[in-house]
């Protein structure tokens, strides 16, 4: 996803999205609603009224939110948060989408450019009626207005970023898209300073994200705020001593899982060995979720049990169940101890899971690591062009109820999918 950009551009970018009508006039910033990576586009979200809504008219209280909306504090980054006027009502306007592009592309050798942000937020757009969009650029190097830093150092004067903003207003226009605000900050810290890019001027200090509605209400909902995008990329990382191991015994495991299938269709039930590897893994879950790490053997044999396909299809139905995270947990192990078809697999059933629940970044780092090591597997291609053409996250819910149905088919009951 990081390099994918429209017209052969290289831009990174990733989005998020939630629906929330607000209390009064102002906008309004949803408690709840997926999140999701994008390449051209991002998907649009459902307008239900959330729990809670926080006011965004200060603009330091819309900047505060930003980390929680995207999953961690951007760095060095344009966030455009597209906005969409509130079914039934004249004074407010949700926000539709959230979209994090990098400012540097390719080590620094080149920066973002406005046409690459407003082909992605046009395309956005085009799937609901939108009433405008907001940015707001993070970028330690910046310098307020009226300002000097006190110390040396690699510095961008406020030029650089207006001349962003600027472009990327005109660029908007083309496509009937009005820029509504525009603001800068250095690093979103409490009491850090914000000024204005766009339109009226103003400046004011951000207040604490850690206390901000939006955060609060995804702690409370069980979601992970982090540190920074790198743990993220950390999830999906080669473990390349655990890969050894588990590449040295692979095959063995492999064999192992061939005889009880030759076994089974001998005894006239070959769905017999389908089941006996699903409850494999649901009981590795199960292990999971009480803390166990998974042993280099017990890898292995995941692996092996995965390339069923009945198994794998079964896989999509915990991604609406109760035990969504400790299975994205073993999704996780397993893509950092497997190489090739076996690590794509692992990584796309993470990249579905965290998809459809909101978890826009890590989706999109899960199925990055998923096509670097299969470009051809068609779990992680689906996916990845669901998000190209914006498919809504609960559209994807169809694949977990067919998880549902596999399960059932083999005799065993994964209860009720979460609501």
């Amino acid at each position: 996803m990081e390099d994918s950009a429209a017209s052969g551009e290289s831009a990174p970018w990733e989005g998020a999205g939630a629906g929330a009508a607000p209390e009064g006039g102002g906008f309004g910033v949803a408690d709840r609603g997926p999140a999701v990576v994008c390449a051209d586009q991002a998907p649009s979200f459902d307008a239900d009224a959330p729990d809670c809504a926080v006011h965004v008219d200060d603009p330091g209280e819309l900047i505060a939110a930003v980390p929680a909306m995207i999953g961690f504090p951007p760095e060095r980054s344009l966030v455009v948060l597209v906005l969409r006027a509130a079914p039934g009502r004249d004074d407010g306007a949700i926000i539709d989408a959230v979209v994090r592009f990098d400012l540097e592309q390719e080590g620094g050798r080149r920066k973002l450019r406005a046409g690459v942000v407003a082909r992605c937020v046009a395309q956005i757009c085009a799937h609901d009626e939108v009433a405008e969009v907001l940015a707001v650029v993070v970028d330690d190097r910046a310098v307020e207005p009226g300002r000097q830093r006190s110390t040396a150092g690699e510095r961008c004067g406020t030029g650089r970023f207006e001349v962003l903003i600027d472009a990327l207003a005109r660029r908007l226009a083309t496509h009937d898209i009005a820029l509504a605000g525009a603001w800068a900050v250095p690093v979103i810290e409490p009491e850090q300073c914000w000024w204005s890019l766009f339109g009226v001027d103003r400046r004011g200090v951000v207040p604490d994200p850690a206390t901000s509605m939006v955060a609060l209400s995804h702690v409370l909902d069980g979601r992970q705020i982090r540190g920074s995008r790198s743990e993220l990329t950390e999830l999906v990382a080669v473990d390349a001593d655990v890969r050894d191991q588990v590449a040295a015994i692979l095959d063995n495991a492999l064999a192992v899982a061939r005889d009880r299938y030759a076994r089974a269709v001998r005894r006239g039930d070959p769905s017999a060995y389908s089941r006996q590897a699903l409850d494999y893994v649901l009981w590795q879950i199960a292990n999971t979720e009480s803390g166990v790490e998974l042993m280099v053997p017990e890898i292995a044999e995941l692996a092996a049990a995965l390339r069923d396909r009945a198994v794998r299809d079964t896989m999509f139905a915990l991604a609406v169940g109760d035990h969504a995270v400790a299975a994205e947990g073993m999704w996780a192990a397993l893509t950092r101890a497997l190489t090739g078809r076996d690590r794509a697999e692992a990584a796309a059933l993470l990249g579905y899971s965290a998809y459809v629940r909101g978890d826009g970044p890590l989706a999109g780092i899960a199925l990055e690591a998923a096509l670097d090591a299969d470009p051809d597997h068609p779990l992680a291609t689906l996916l990845e062009t669901s998000l190209i053409v914006g498919m809504r996250p609960e559209q994807l819910r169809r694949l977990a109820r067919s998880g549902y149905d596999t399960a059932t088919d083999l005799g065993i009951d994964l209860g009720s999918p979460a609501p």
